[in-house]
């Protein structure tokens, strides 16, 4: 996964992550309390991002 993009939404005391891996346009997205670090978030939703990506290969 080369360029994963980030999108980050706040929702009064939550943060809604969307991770998007740039090659192929798969999107996770998780929620979060907005009192998390930037990174933490970011983190949550790349893993995510990349069990998803798995489970899509092993599928294959």
């Amino acid at each position: 996964m080369a360029e994963v993009l980030y999108e980050m939404v706040r929702l009064g005391n939550a943060v809604k992550v969307t991770a998007i891996d740039a090659k192929t346009g798969i999107e996770a997205v998780v929620v979060g309390s907005a009192t998390m670090s930037r990174y933490s978030l970011e983190q949550a939703a790349l893993r995510k991002l990349q069990r998803l990506l798995q489970n899509l290969r092993d599928r294959r």
